[in-house]
């Protein structure tokens, strides 16, 4: 492969990236400690858990995301995609991590209780999922039975919840660390043997992922409402969880191409990831529009309840918000060629897009766990932030560990290198 570039240098994770990643993880566990030690309501220990399930969520999918990013280039051949392969793979290596904290807060939200008041009586109740999780509801002849949720507890009962999003978790991780694997043994080896591998593993891994990754999402968010159900659920998180995983990647390769690594790259690239970041959110917003549009003209009173929440007072401005973030920010700022390719548009739309899916996500969960006293504040930000600070700290820091940035004996990597459209 002839190149003036030179493969050589590794990311060096310090300076600013590191000062500005641990403030970040500072200002959230500051987050946490007020939400569970100073704020003393009831309703702010329900919003610390809340938030704490929103980022850990918005965590785990940004990670899975870069394995599902990795398993679509090598399933159909890409070869634009192979000079930023190490971004994605970053993600990959985060992800056991990121999945620890996310069964960890599901386990916690879910064994710890509190008193609430309902049609009243008082009735003890977990801070998550406590629309299946708590006593009695699947119980014959208690005061709590609930015959619908009785109806779905083969799936919602708590070791049959938790041991099917942990076998999830682990199988997601195994194929993406696999994936990585197999880039560094390219590297070390040459050879196409360790692409085919990569190939196969892609195949079977987008195979897995669109059976299971819906029921994650039944499970992880939808199940907070458990009287609710739609069969859009699933698709309407992997558009959120893919276009926020590709402005992710985008912000990163242009802050890293600024201060002086990723110098191969260029604005065909950032045009090839707008063009992915423009298509999947018109693709969000068809499925929630869809979503929204099929239960308002069916007008069904036990659909439309999910809805009738999130346009309360409290959320309904959220509500729309969220659509003129995730769907006419990027309609407007991107649908021209140009704006595809001018590092500071794309900088913009992609930090407008990371923000709006988080909006997105405190919407699916809110409504259904905070059920009163809402409030937006030092929770919701500092958690943010926090979380926001560890993925930048972990995620650079994996960066840091490849020998260099490029998966140099790539089978595409000339052409990437020479990518044009």
């Amino acid at each position: 492969m002839k190149t003036e570039h030179s493969f050589n240098e590794q990311f060096e994770f310090a300076g600013k990236a590191k000062t500005w990643s641990l403030i970040g993880i500072v200002i959230g566990v500051v987050g946490i400690l007020y939400g569970f030690l100073l704020d003393h309501s009831e309703m702010g220990v329900q919003r610390t858990f809340s938030n704490l399930l929103l980022m850990s969520y918005y965590f785990v999918c940004i990670c899975i995301g870069g394995v599902f990013f990795l398993a679509y280039q090598y399933a159909a051949q890409a070869g634009w995609s192979a000079a930023f392969l190490r971004i994605p793979q970053a993600f990959v290596r985060v992800l056991p991590i990121a999945a620890l904290i996310f069964v960890l807060v599901v386990v916690a939200g879910l064994f710890t209780t509190h008193n609430i008041v309902e049609e009243g009586k008082t009735v003890v109740a977990p801070y998550l999922y406590a629309h299946w999780a708590t006593h009695g509801l699947t119980t014959p002849g208690s005061e709590n039975y609930d015959a619908i949720i009785a109806g779905k507890s083969a799936v919602l009962s708590i070791p049959s919840f938790i041991g099917a999003i942990v076998v999830f978790l682990v199988a997601y991780t195994a194929f993406g660390l696999m994936l990585v694997k197999y880039s560094q043994l390219e590297d070390e080896m040459g050879g196409m043997s360790n692409y085919s591998k990569s190939f196969k593993i892609a195949l079977i891994f987008l195979v897995v992922f669109g059976f299971t990754y819906p029921v994650f999402a039944f499970d992880g968010i939808m199940s907070l409402e458990a009287h609710w159900y739609s069969t859009m659920f699933g698709w309407y998180n992997l558009a959120a969880l893919h276009v926020a995983t590709l402005s992710i990647i985008a912000l990163t390769l242009i802050l890293l191409k600024k201060s002086g690594y990723f110098d191969w790259i260029t604005e065909n690239h950032i045009h090839s990831l707008g063009k992915l970041i423009f298509g999947f959110s018109i693709f969000w917003t068809y499925v929630w529009f869809a979503q929204f549009f099929l239960t308002w003209y069916a007008n069904m009173p036990e659909e439309s309840v999910y809805f009738y929440k999130r346009w309360e007072p409290e959320y309904k401005w959220w509500f729309w918000l969220n659509i003129i973030l995730n769907f006419c920010a990027p309609l407007f700022m991107l649908m021209s060629r140009d704006a595809k390719r001018y590092y500071s548009r794309m900088t913009t739309v992609c930090i407008v897009l990371i923000i709006g899916h988080w909006l997105d996500y405190y919407l699916m969960i809110m409504p259904g766990t905070v059920a009163e006293h809402r409030a937006f504040g030092v929770q919701e930000i500092c958690i943010f932030l926090g979380f926001a600070g560890l993925f930048s700290f972990l995620m650079l820091n994996a960066l840091s560990k490849f020998k260099s940035l490029a998966p140099v004996k790539h089978p595409f990597m000339d052409e990437s290198l020479h990518h044009q459209i």
